[in-house]
């Protein structure tokens, strides 16, 4: 029984980090952050917000808008998932087979050839680029530029992610630029960016850093420790990796101190003894 405890609680574990991986690769590839005059823009359109809790990725597990014979599939930072109404199409091979047709790429068009429809892979999330749709106004939001990543056709897809507090709007038009270039318009409250002001109070980019810095070395004791406690069978305050170092570092600290305020002294007192004494 404390066998199937202890394998119980390993996949737990191992679960909730592949999920941690999965969505801070999904919020990384949608990170965006430019300077505009003494603001700085940040954009993170996979973080939740109100009523939105994976931001602008659908809940449905794609978006979908047709136009003139032509079908548009897509998903916004990460790929598509279909529970319902899979695309219907020929050459689906590379974005997850006849099987699992639009599972294996984020944008998938559909155009109408001879009464069938003809898939075409024209976005994946790992070739993703970001810009302001407005240069001028960073506020309006901003454009996600997907493309296929093939050799073979220079396929892609721009979606406009405007700002819009009062919610999800679209996509409902699909312009076609070039041969295989496409674009859409979506409006969603996370196409508004976070402005933080480079004159106002705090500490700015220095305390971003030390906030990573300290998440970075919080993973590290969280993830010693669990290792420690789980491959090793280390138990109490020794599950803390490289405990010794810790408990040695304060005395360390000292002493560098303790140098550093001999190094300053010497010279002074170097200084006091090449004077000699003059008798009047």
């Amino acid at each position: 029984m404390a066998i199937r405890d202890d394998y119980m609680r390993k996949c737990v574990l191992l679960l909730t980090i592949l999920y941690l991986m999965k969505f801070d690769s999904v919020v990384s590839v949608c990170q965006f952050g430019v300077l505009h005059g003494n603001n700085l823009y940040n954009f993170s359109l996979a973080s939740p917000i109100s009523n939105y809790p994976h931001g602008v990725l659908s809940e449905d597990g794609f978006y979908k808008v047709a136009e003139n014979g032509t079908v548009l599939w897509f998903q916004l930072c990460d790929g598509m998932v279909f529970n319902h109404d899979p695309p219907g199409c020929y050459g689906c091979q590379d974005c997850g087979g006849s099987s699992h047709c639009g599972m294996g790429c984020s944008a998938l068009i559909a155009n109408q050839l001879g009464g069938y429809y003809i898939c075409t892979t024209i976005g994946r999330s790992s070739n993703t680029n970001i810009n302001l749709i407005d240069e001028k106004n960073p506020s309006m939001g901003v454009t996600v530029r997907m493309s296929s990543g093939s050799r073979l056709t220079n396929c892609s897809l721009s979606v406009s992610v405007v700002c819009d507090s009062n919610g999800l709007q679209g996509p409902n038009s699909l312009d076609r630029l070039g041969t295989c270039e496409y674009s859409t318009v979506l409006r969603h409250p996370s196409g508004c960016a976070k402005i933080i002001s480079r004159h106002g109070r705090g500490w700015g980019w220095f305390s971003t850093l030390l906030i990573i810095l300290l998440c970075l070395f919080a993973g590290y004791l969280v993830g010693g420790a669990v290792y420690r406690y789980f491959h090793l069978g280390v138990r109490g305050l020794h599950v803390i990796p490289n405990l010794e170092v810790w408990l040695a570092l304060p005395h360390r600290v000292q002493g560098l101190f303790r140098s550093v305020i001999r190094k300053f002294r010497r010279p002074t007192e170097g200084h006091r003894s090449s004077y000699s004494p003059v008798n009047f």
